[in-house]
């Protein structure tokens, strides 16, 4: 409110009289019902004395400080300060219909960490946001400008700059996109410098500062595409447009013809946009910090978002999932084929359902042109075509034509609108659909019809010698009892096929990255081997984890390691940046975590009072996140078997990060349980099952997370309780207590804050739900994370948990085979100092 309408405001606090205010109270609670902003007396003030108390508007004499807001004409967005979920920063920004649903933020590298902040117009004629210092930490930044500037904000959510005598808008906030796309905003590239307008994703939920997920519309060689990029890497992709929709989005019908549009400016720039038919109807597009784009609509009738649409419904979405030479079909098992005419590259990791090898051809082409007799082509129907498309101005029937006379055309597909398409690099992202998509028609290798059944025949002959003569081999090496393999030669070959998407380092890069592995660079000692801090020539902080000649683990719990941490990406899962396998060494390279690892915080006194409880609640989520996506997200089905507060790392913001999957087992699409002889991980954490029975599944991690969660919450380590005069384990002491209606006994008094007793409370029952002894009464991951979520849901009582007593734990013998295949409790667990 201006200063002006203060000093009417303060007379009308003395001179009007009551039955004034009663005459316009009707009217005001009508406008506040709407608009829930202006102060009851200010609106009397400008209904009396004319004043223009804006609420779209923002000038040099009216701004806005928080928490107040503006609010569009249509009543459907708002410009204001706001706080992401689970954080106190405070953030400018606009959102529809809730604050759940932040569509553009202004300041989002860099938060106010107070309330005090203003949005006005500054004396050079910006749009401007002060702290409480009146420091700018965000400005329009638009150079030669007029002081005689005004903000409006307009429909559809944007923001604009006026320049008062003429009119004319000197920026939007539609032209500078956050992680949302808008009506009649343009997404954009331009194809001579490379400068792109793009949506970016936030960084976590909490956190709007720029993530690494980005959107943008791409144009190779004619093919129009919009992309998801998880930094540099494509992770999605929309398939050609065909002006009228994107043909590699299965559910995009003739219906968003009049919507979507695509075009070149004229300028080199490749813009995307949409309209809406109906302005009542509004919908947007969010790309989420998980690098999903989603389609959102406001359900009026019940007052909520929907998600009407997904980028990534299927694992088929997942951009080049299959490799090479393949096809993704999501209602198959398993999803990936083949092309015909080509084969598994390595015909091992396919069958494991590893697919990243891609697919070869079984005979190289014949570059002479094909006999009429055949087509020469294999025609594949309704599918997303692959990328790296090229496109030719022909007519139809000369497309084939042209594909067959070029040596390095390996495919051609044709549309009415797009034309003529062909490929001459490996085909790459195929998607099968049912209905939709285009035709793809690929180029076989001729072979003579009774070519065909000599080379059967051969094949057959020399496959059924091969395997004789192998078996006799392996029969006399065993009877010999000599090795079938050295290590070297074993690692090696699989290294080959399972490390072809990682960065390969040679000894010397990683030995000058730790300094010659210096003891100054340890970072701490587990069961794998000894973890340096290191520095690659490119600035990149890394941790070099380095398997031990000494070790307890070996090749198969670095292989598998390898195989599963590949495969995922999650912010809740640590990184594998390369490896290095180089003679007797074999080590791994993650992203370097400088908070090391979360048995380093919670269990030392110095450290602990820095997790207060909504970083505590902060991590907790993260885990349960994590462990989600291992279990039901990604693209394998994974159980860690080895999560503890050691194997949980922390970045430099405190977000968690689960390591160590040496010992993670893969499980088949419709395998729910396993059993194995060799028992590893660490007690105190293991399943009652897991431990006395050697049976693991999903409900298996979701023990072991009740126990950290536990631990988390309590501050006091799994093992201290075992010296413990009660002869209790962590699981007993908080059950006792927790029976006894004693909860504060549990937390340590300089974390505990009164105004979170009840969600601490609800924290402790998820996690004695989560380590009961029955496996089939433990929650599933999807539903802890609801619980942890949900404020007023109720929980159900939760059975004794699976804790024993010291003594008996003690005196009591473990099955023979666990004796000799566990794992040892030191071996497993890792120093206190992250990696």
């Amino acid at each position: 409110m201006s200063y002006f309408a203060q000093i009417i405001q303060n007379i009308i606090d003395e001179m009007i009289p009551r039955m004034v205010e009663d005459a316009f109270k009707a009217e005001y609670f009508f406008f506040v019902e709407r608009h829930m902003q202006m102060d009851f007396k200010e609106y009397i003030c400008s209904q009396i004395c004319g004043l223009n108390v804006g609420i779209d508007t923002i000038t040099s004499s009216q701004f806005i400080k928080d928490p107040e807001t503006l609010i569009s004409k249509d009543g459907n967005f708002t410009f204001g300060f706001f706080s992401p979920k689970n954080s106190t920063n405070r953030y400018v920004g606009i959102w529809w219909k809730s604050q759940s649903t932040i569509i553009w933020v202004a300041n989002r590298n860099k938060l106010l960490n107070d309330s005090n902040g203003i949005v006005t117009i500054s004396e050079h004629g910006n749009l401007v946001v002060l702290n409480g210092q009146k420091q700018v930490v965000w400005s329009s930044n638009v150079s030669n400008i007029t002081t005689n500037t005004s903000s409006h904000f307009s429909g559809f959510g944007n923001l604009v700059l006026l320049e008062n005598t003429t009119g004319n808008i000197l920026w939007q906030s539609i032209q500078q996109p956050s992680d949302t796309f808008l009506p009649n905003m343009k997404v954009s590239i331009n194809k001579r410098t490379g400068k792109s307008l793009k949506l970016t994703s936030w960084k976590s939920p909490s956190d709007p500062s720029v993530g690494n997920f980005s959107c943008n519309s791409v144009e190779r060689q004619n093919i129009f595409e919009v992309f998801i990029w998880n930094e540099t890497r494509p992770c999605w992709r929309s398939g050609p447009w065909n002006r009228g929709v994107f043909t590699g989005i299965q559910t995009m019908k003739a219906a968003y013809l009049n919507s979507f549009q695509g075009e070149d400016d004229g300028e080199g720039n490749i813009v995307i946009f949409y309209t809406l038919a109906n302005d009542r109807e509004i919908t947007i597009y969010h790309l989420n910090s998980q690098g999903i784009f989603e389609e959102i609509w406001w359900d009026d009738k019940n007052k909520e978002m929907k998600v009407t649409w997904k980028s990534q419904n299927t694992e088929c979405d997942v951009y080049g999932l299959c490799g090479e030479f393949t096809s993704c079909n999501s209602l198959s098992s398993p999803v990936c084929s083949c092309l015909k005419g080509f084969e598994p590259r390595n015909t091992r990791e396919w069958s494991r359902n590893n697919w990243t090898g891609g697919c070869v051809r079984r005979r190289p082409l014949q570059c002479e042109r094909i006999s009429n007799k055949t087509t020469g082509f294999f025609k594949l129907q309704m599918v997303k075509v692959p990328d790296f498309a090229e496109g030719l101005a022909v007519a139809p029937d000369k497309c084939k034509i042209l594909c067959l006379e070029n040596c390095s055309c390996v495919a051609y597909s044709h549309h009415d609108v797009i034309g003529c398409m062909s490929w001459t690099r490996n085909l790459l992202d195929i998607q099968q659909f049912q209905s939709g998509g285009l035709d793809l028609y690929i180029r076989l290798s001729y072979v003579e019809p009774n070519l065909y059944k000599t080379i059967f025949i051969a094949s057959t002959v020399i496959i059924a010698t091969l395997i004789i003569v192998i078996c006799a081999y392996i029969t006399w090496r065993r009877s010999s009892n000599h090795p079938a393999n050295s290590s070297d030669n074993i690692i090696g070959e699989m290294s080959q096929d399972k490390l072809q998407e990682l960065l390969k380092f040679d000894f010397q890069k990683v030995a000058t990255a730790t300094n010659n592995f210096d003891l100054s660079n340890k970072l701490g000692q587990g069961g794998f081997g000894p973890v340096y801090k290191g520095k690659l020539q490119d600035g990149r902080e890394i941790a070099v984890k380095r398997l031990s000649r000494a070790s307890g683990q070996g090749l198969d719990e670095f292989m598998n390691e390898i195989v599963v941490i590949c495969k995922l990406q999650h912010r809740n899962l640590v990184r594998l940046i390369g490896c290095c396998v180089e003679g007797d060494e074999k080590m791994l390279m993650y992203e370097y975590m400088p908070n090391k690892s979360l048995d380093a915080f919670i269990f030392d006194p110095s450290k602990n009072k820095l997790l207060d409880w909504r970083t505590r609640h902060n991590i907790i989520e993260g885990i349960a996140r994590g462990l989600l996506y291992l279990h039901r997200d990604s693209r394998l089905r994974i159980i860690h078997r080895d999560l503890k507060a050691s194997n949980v790392l922390l970045d430099e913001e405190l977000n968690p990060k689960i390591s160590d999957f040496g010992m993670a087992r893969i499980f088949g699409g419709g395998e729910d349980q396993a059993n194995t002889r060799r028992i590893v991980g660490t007690y105190g954490y293991m399943s009652p099952e897991y431990a006395m029975q050697g049976l693991f599944s999903e409900k298996s991690d979701v023990f072991s997370f009740g126990v950290l969660l536990l631990e988390i919450v309590i501050g006091r380590r799994n093992s201290s309780f075992y010296d413990d005069e009660h002869n209790l384990s962590l699981l007993g002491f908080v059950w006792t207590q927790w029976s006894e209606d004693n909860i504060l006994s549990l937390i340590d008094q300089e974390i505990y804050d009164h105004s979170h007793h009840n969600y601490i409370s609800r924290c402790i029952h998820i996690g004695l739900l989560c380590a009961q002894e029955l496996a089939k009464d433990r929650p599933a991951m999807a539903a802890v994370i609801s619980m942890l979520n949900s404020e007023t849901a109720s929980l159900p009582p939760p059975s004794k948990p699976a804790f024993i007593l010291r003594e008996s734990m003690l005196n009591s013998k473990l099955p023979e085979e666990c004796q000799n295949g566990c794992s040892i409790n030191n071996v497993s667990i890792t120093d206190i100092s992250g990696r």
